[in-house]
Parts: C-alpha cells; structure tokens; sequence
C-alpha cells in the first residue's frame, strides 16, 4: 500500500487536491473551508513530501510515477474517480491522474510540464540557503520583511500569510525529502499531449507567476482562465478565485450529485 499523510473534511462531490514542488498539503489552507463546506476534500502529501514517506529507493518519481503512486493510495482509501485540483507539479500530476482514467474533472494551477523543451535542474542556491537557514526559520521569520523576501519568488503579497503559515510552507519547502529526485525527474519530461485525456480540463494560469506560463502544447482543455493579481501558488494570493475555480468544476452538470461507492 502507498501510504500518504492526508486530511479528508466535508461532504458532497468527491475532491482531491494535489500540492506543488517542496510542498504540502496545508499549503490548501486558504480554500479549505469553503470547499469542505460544498465537499468531501481530501488533501495529501505527496511520496517525499510533507509528512508523506519518499517511495523506495529507485521509484520513478516523474509526475507520471507520482501519479501512480497517489492512484494506490487513492485505490486503498475508496477515494474513487474525484475531481482533482493541483497546483504547479499537483497540477501535472491532476492530468496524469486524468490520462490514467481516474479524475472526474481536473483544475489545474499553474500547472508544471508547460514548457517547449526538457529543462535542466533549477538552481540549488535558494533551496540551499533556506535548508542552511532552517533551524532559524521560526526566529527570522518573525519579521514581515523576511517573509516577504524568501516568499515573494512564488506569491504577489505573503504579507497576507501569517507567520505561523509562512513558517510552515518554508520548512515543508527546506524540508522535503522528495524534492531533488522529484525536480530532476519533472524537469527533464515536458507535458507532451493530452492523448487519453478526456475529462473537463480548467488550465488557470496565473497574472504574475514567474516560474511558469502558457506554452503550446497539444492538449484542448475545456476553458482556459486567468488569476489575476496571484503568483505561482494562487491558493494564497486569490484564494476566493482559486475556490471559485475548483467548485466550478466540482459541481458542474450531474456531477454535483456525490458518487457513491
């Protein structure tokens, strides 16, 4: 069995949200209670990730082994065949979820694997010099202009994180024993098509994401939005938008009807 950290709140349609690189499943944190108010939301960490144990050694760690590994889990869980929201790496792995014949509907966030060629690993300096400064995270942080500087590469205002949440999604990110494996392998693939990929598909971009945009690849999702004032993790920046999205796709047509089984 791939045994995930999770958490599961709500009730309706079934949900399933999928974090990016260096995150966890807390990083939701701002859309959680509007969703598990409309459903029933389950929020994982990914293998290596979180509080989530890294596969064994040798896994294919690609977004399409991480895709694998949460069909297991979800598999064992009775979680069957949600809508799944993800965001940057969560989001390319939401569409292998979909190729696999498995997610309901799929919004994805910023979603990685966007890219016109294979890309080399990202620079270790930054994660480096977080990992370096972890044991000082709960210290440092504790001023605003801190927060802003280690935060502001991936959202548009972490002054709205409060300490206790920006503490966290730094030492997820320093943290993660999956992320070296998981960056190389993702960024040596690219999305290639949408081939097998025939559920509704929401691709929400964001207006002042840095790390990754809308590129051409052969995949016709059924609409296409932008986040506006949001960085690369959204959920914080435009976390009503973000909401709005996923219950958009969540409730729309009969699949508002929770499935049963």
């Amino acid at each position: 069995m791939t045994t995930l950290a999770f958490d599961r709140a709500g009730s309706g349609p079934r949900v399933l949200l999928v974090h990016g690189l260096g995150g966890e499943r807390h990083v939701w944190e701002p859309v959680w209670p509007a969703l598990t108010a409309r459903c029933d939301v389950l929020r994982i960490d990914l293998p290596g990730f979180g509080a989530s144990d890294p596969l064994p050694a040798g896994s294919d760690v690609s977004p399409q082994g991480l895709a694998r590994a949460v069909a297991a889990f979800l598999a064992e869980a009775g979680f069957d065949r949600p809508h799944v929201a993800g965001n940057s790496l969560g989001g390319w792995v939401a569409l292998e979820l979909a190729r696999l014949g498995l997610a309901r509907s799929v919004t994805a966030l910023c979603p990685a694997g966007f890219w016109v060629r294979t890309q080399g690993p990202l620079d270790p300096g930054p994660r480096r010099a977080l990992m370096a400064l972890r044991p000082l995270i709960g210290l440092t942080f504790a001023f605003p202009a801190v927060r802003r500087r280690v935060l502001g590469g991936v959202m548009v205002h972490p002054e709205r994180l409060g300490y206790s949440a920006s503490v966290r999604i730094a030492s997820a990110y320093a943290g993660s024993r999956g992320y070296v494996e998981a960056q190389s392998a993702m960024r040596a693939r690219r999305l290639e098509d949408g081939v097998g990929i025939d559920v509704p598909v929401t691709l929400a971009w964001a207006e002042h994401d840095r790390l990754v945009g809308p590129q051409r690849v052969a995949l016709h999702p059924t609409r296409v939005e932008l986040i506006r004032d949001a960085g690369h993790v959204p959920m914080w920046d435009a976390p009503e938008r973000v909401t709005d999205l996923v219950l958009e796709d969540a409730l729309a047509g009969a699949d508002a009807t929770p499935p049963t089984g």
